[in-house]
Formats: structure tokens, C-alpha cells, sequence
């Protein structure tokens, strides 16, 4: 079940590949996330130290009250990835104009365990995002001219 998606990314990148990455999330967090209360908004992924990292994601907590003092709901939160494709998306990363950016956060299985997919993605030039605007307004226009 997807529980957030992040728009903007899909707006502003070009998606090559994805990727499905688990979080490594603090309890409290969980249950805020399996309510909806993240926001990829902002949000990317980078490689440090042969681990992936998300960095930017915010999760309020669920209960404010019943949180530590010092949560910060931005903190950098750790994704879990094998090694090969840690690999390759560090020699991947180094290639001109390609980043990391969280596409969606959804749960799968039957514990619920929060998964994270990722994008390798291609900067769009300001060109492109209005081709992309004008061929969804045709597209639009058409669905409601064949409905009636």
C-alpha cells in the first residue's frame, strides 16, 4: 500500500531506473509513517561510506507528547540496500547529471515493513517540464471531450 509519493520528482527528474530500499526507522517513527506523516518533498538520497542515506525526509511524530525532546524530524535516516547495489549506484551517481531522489514510501508484506523506492534520476531542463506540462493538458482535454 503506497503511503506517500513525491511528486515534485517525478516533475523535475527523468527516472532511468528505481530501486526498492528498506528505512531504518526509530519505533515512534514508524507508526507515524504507517499513518501517513512523511513528507519526500525535498528529499534525496546520497552515498556516503558505502551506505545510502536519506536525507531531508520529514516524518512528524504521530504523538508529539510521547516523543523524545530532542527528535529532529528531519534527521538523516539510513537505507538498506544490498552491496552490489550500493556499488552500482555509486559508479552510477559519479555519471554527469544523475542523482538519487526517494520516489515513494510504502509498506509490503505481511509484517508491514516500510519500504523506500529510489530513483536514479536525470535533471529535466525548464524546456522539458513545459513539453511535459502541454502534452498532459492535450491529454486532459481529450479525456474530457471523449466523456462528453
Amino acid at each position: 500500500m503506497v503511503i506517500a509519493t513525491n511528486k515534485r520528482a517525478y516533475f523535475d527528474y527523468e527516472i532511468l531506473e528505481t530501486y526498492e530500499a528498506g528505512i531504518e526507522l526509530k519505533g515512534f517513527e514508524v507508526k507515524a509513517v504507517k499513518f501517513g506523516r512523511i513528507n519526500l518533498a525535498g528529499s534525496y538520497v546520497i552515498i556516503h561510506n558505502n551506505q545510502a542515506w536519506l536525507l531531508n525526509a520529514d516524518i512528524p511524530p504521530y504523538q508529539p507528547k510521547n516523543t523524545p525532546a530532542d527528535y529532529d524530524s528531519k534527521r538523516t535516516r539510513r537505507l538498506l540496500l544490498n552491496k552490489s547495489e550500493i556499488k552500482s549506484l555509486t559508479g552510477r551517481t559519479q555519471e554527469k547529471g544523475l542523482t538519487l531522489v526517494p520516489l515513494k514510501v510504502y509498506t509490503k508484506g505481511k509484517g508491514g515493513k516500510i519500504k523506500v523506492e529510489i530513483g536514479l534520476a536525470k535533471s529535466r531542463k525548464k524546456v522539458d517540464k513545459r513539453e511535459l506540462i502541454k502534452k498532459r493538458n492535450i491529454e486532459a482535454d481529450i479525456r474530457r471531450y471523449l466523456r462528453g
